[in-house]
């Protein structure tokens, strides 16, 4: 797999003399300011010396685009497209090189454009060219070149160009459609060359083909040479992935590596004879098999066949989306809310097997059991899409599922779905069978009432034995610090501390960091000062203050997640009640995107919205019990060293019981975050949270508070009412006044923020799907407005 030493540095050197040689070709095409194309006009492009390359407009759609391509007989062979993102412009459009060093493109509606950014009053462009080598060039006054578009691939690279750590090729949509498509090439700092669906997490899970050359001395960089060789160099000689020299005289031979539209990576040859007459070959291909690339086939199907002759399937109890594009997916095929109704699931549906089907998603319960019964504890469980048997062990997986396949290895797999057997109408039962139960309640009550006369006498011995027990146990939680063996401590596994420990740890209660609710947060040291803490100190009332310090415990000690805050240690020492957590260095996401000078930039507010959605999810549906945290805001989203977001402050966290969907909850913490059912019902659910998270969403996109009174009209006042309006004019620019953000992206976050502040609870998505959304994973339908979406039933 390995060359020998010496051909990397020969390559190295030889890629030398090609740059050299680019800064020393002919002047014949050196492009000067004041030069314009257009596709109307007589010049749609200008041509490299040799003729074989060409940078200008050329169709795409029912417009045009800008890049750079192969000059062939029969078509275009597109190696960059600049904005390809951009939509497709008019006949009309222009592209100048302007006299102030400028490339930009005016559209048919007078709009300029900036193509590449060379807006630089220290080294201004004062020509360009179009390289034999594929490159198209700005050069400054000294002739030396100031920007060039091999540093910005898109799908290709051609021979003589390579890809350093951190960048990456973006697959197109299609071979006619060149804007960014669903997959990407990423040279990784740690020198693997890693493909990845977009959008995705970017681990290993995602991950469907590698070099395998990560963290073994090699440079973290992909070259192609202009003699076919696709390699990673490395300090011991570096990997080989293709060599596919092709020594011919009589013609020239130019070699691209592209990142196709179906995901695969490949080297192509293409051979330009002296009769004007031109042929493309594939030299070598990544992957071979088109159902090894995750994401080939849509959520809900999985992808069989073998080569290219690959094909998507709708799992059992699963229709496609669209008929006439099988690649977008599936959904349900049966309504998924009779499964709620039903008082037994078991008797609307059938199993159905599918044998060696396999997917990468993570199950939320993993049972062992015998395959009989795998498929059964589907039927009984609504949370179930799909479960999947292997080596004795149950897993069941909720929906959507992911890069589904047909495993072809020794291995066996058996999957379970749920198909509708049709039967509804017990969803529906007679009235008369109502009647008939009622009639027997009634006679069942008659005869309990008589039994409670007798049961009354036994009710004061009964007081009296609870009385003694509750006694009891309150000196047994008296005396928990005093005792280390006691049950709390064994069954959390958290330090405990004295009150005069943490006294001491934090100086006297001397530096205070901020009040949560019930309580201050002070800043302490501990180890002999090596380890620095948070120490919560519970305050004002004595019965919420013990309640909230239980939920505390109970909910913090049992989530172990990078995205919540860690909690150290407890103590109990009569009224005193304290909790030791995790310092976090950079303060919370309220004092980052309210009151700092310079708040994160898009990229990072997009990674910290994920960072608090994934800790939701985990409280969510991946912990050991599921945990309505009941007070989502920036003030309890904390920043560690690494500027990672973390939830913190569970004083008002409810724990479901897996028989559980809502709990009881009094309407307190930060009325601006409150879900509206939460102030007019008691009874709350993990929507609460959804709503909370919706709020601070779109709090972190406009990087100001949910309620501002000092606004310009009264229509910012409320954010998510300004936010919708924005949306429906199509004017979201305002959200991020000038602000440089991709607009899909905040498109995306806007529409996933609106859906999830709906006023109806059954209309707020999941955090799963929450997840998907703001990947772009799935398809974000058009919210309606927050304000009136309630549904009366």
């Amino acid at each position: 797999m390995a060359s020998v030493p010496v051909l990397p540095l020969l390559l190295v050197f030889l890629l030398s003399v090609h740059a050299n040689a680019q800064r020393n070709q002919s002047n014949s095409n050196i492009i000067l300011l004041g030069s314009s194309l257009s596709p109307n006009a007589n010049r749609t492009s200008w041509l490299s010396p040799s003729g074989l390359f060409a940078f200008g407009f050329y169709p795409q759609d029912d417009g045009f685009a800008i890049g750079i391509w192969l000059v062939n007989q029969t078509e275009k062979t597109i190696i960059w497209t600049a904005n390809r993102d951009d939509p497709p412009v008019s006949s009309n459009a222009t592209l100048n090189l302007t006299i102030d060093g400028k490339l930009l493109l005016i559209t048919e509606q007078g709009r300029e454009l900036s193509i590449i950014d060379v807006n630089r009053d220290d080294r201004p462009a004062t020509s360009a060219a179009m390289l034999d080598a594929g490159n198209f060039v700005l050069y400054n006054h000294s002739n030396v070149i100031i920007w060039d578009s091999f540093d910005f691939p898109t799908d290709t690279i051609i021979g003589g160009q390579n890809i350093s750590g951190g960048m990456n090729l973006v697959s197109s949509v299609s071979i006619s459609d060149h804007s960014s498509g669903s997959y990407s090439l990423k040279m990784q700092s740690d020198g693997n060359l890693v493909a990845y669906p977009v959008n995705s997490s970017d681990d290993s899970n995602d991950a469907y083909w590698s070099s395998d050359t990560y963290n073994e001395g090699y440079y973290g960089r992909l070259t192609l040479t202009r003699l076919g060789v696709l390699f990673l160099p490395g300090r011991l000689g570096g990997r080989i992935l293709a060599n596919s020299s092709y020594p011919d005289k009589n013609g020239t031979t130019i070699y691209r590596a592209t990142l196709d539209a179906d995901g695969i990576f490949r080297l192509y040859l293409h051979h330009f004879k002296s009769d004007n007459s031109s042929s493309m070959l594939m030299k070598w291909s990544a992957l071979h098999n088109q159902c090894n690339v995750s994401g080939f086939c849509g959520l809900n199907s999985y992808c069989s066949g073998m080569g290219s002759k690959a094909d998507c399937n709708c799992y059992p109890g699963f229709d496609f989306i669209n008929t006439s594009n099988k690649f977008l997916g599936c959904h349900q095929s049966y309504n998924e809310d009779d499964c709620i109704r039903s008082e037994d699931p078991s008797m609307l549906y059938n199993i159905t097997s599918l044998q060696n089907v396999w997917w990468s998603d993570h199950p939320y319960s993993v049972i062992p059991m015998e395959e009989e019964g795998c498929g059964k504890s589907c039927l009984e469980d609504c949370n179930c899409g799909a479960v999947l048997y292997t080596g004795a062990k149950c897993s069941k997986y909720k929906l959507p599922l992911r890069y589904g396949r047909i495993k072809n290895e020794n291995k066996s797999t058996m999957a379970f779905f749920r198909e509708s057997n049709g039967n509804t109408e017990i969803l529906d039962r007679p009235r008369q069978v109502h009647e008939v139960l009622i009639e027997r309640k009634r006679s069942l009550i008659l005869i309990l009432s008589i039994i409670l006369g007798l049961v009354l006498c036994l009710c004061f011995v009964l007081a009296t034995s609870t009385i003694l027990v509750y006694r009891h146990k309150f000196d047994r939680y008296r005396k928990l610090s005093e005792n280390v063996n006691l049950g709390l401590a064994e069954e959390f596994t958290l330090q405990s501390f004295s009150y005069n420990e943490l006294e001491i740890a934090t100086d006297g209660f001397k530096e205070e960091l901020g009040r949560g609710s019930f309580g201050a947060v002070y800043k302490g040291t501990i180890s002999k000062g090596d380890k620095i803490i948070s120490v919560k100190r519970l305050e004002n009332a004595v019965e919420e203050g013990e309640l909230e310090f239980r939920a505390e415990i109970t909910a913090i000690a049992r989530t172990h997640h990078k995205n919540l805050v860690r909690v150290l240690g407890f103590c109990i020492e009569g009224p005193r009640k304290l909790l030791v957590y995790e310092y976090m260095n950079n303060g919370s996401l309220a004092d980052l995107i309210f009151k700092s000078q310079r708040p994160p930039v898009w990229k990072e507010r997009i990674r910290i919205a994920l960072d608090v959605a994934r800790g939701l999810l985990y409280l969510h549906e991946e912990s050991e019990v599921r945990i309505i945290h009941c007070n989502i805001k920036p003030q309890n989203i904390l920043m560690d060293d690494n500027w990672i977001a973390k939830i913190s402050d569970f004083g008002f966290a409810k724990i479901l019981m897996s028989n559980q969907s809502r709990a009881t909850m009094g309407a307190e913490g930060a009325s601006a975050y409150l879900a509206p059912e939460w102030q007019k019902n008691p009874l709350i659910s993990l929507q609460t949270d959804i709503y909370s998270f919706g709020i601070v969403l779109l709090e972190i996109v406009c990087c100001r508070r949910s309620i501002e009174v000092n606004v310009s009209t009264a229509d910012e006042i409320i954010l998510s009412n300004w936010v919708y309006n924005c949306f429906a004019a199509g004017e979201l620019a305002k959200l991020v006044k000038d602000e440089n953000v991709d607009t899909m992206t905040l498109e995306r976050m806007v529409k996933v923020g609106l859906w999830c502040v709906q006023e109806d609870p059954a209309l707020r998505p999941s955090m799963k799907n929450v997840i998907l959304m703001l990947e772009g994973t799935i398809e974000i339908p058009v919210p309606p407005s927050p304000v009136h979406s309630i549904v009366v039933h």
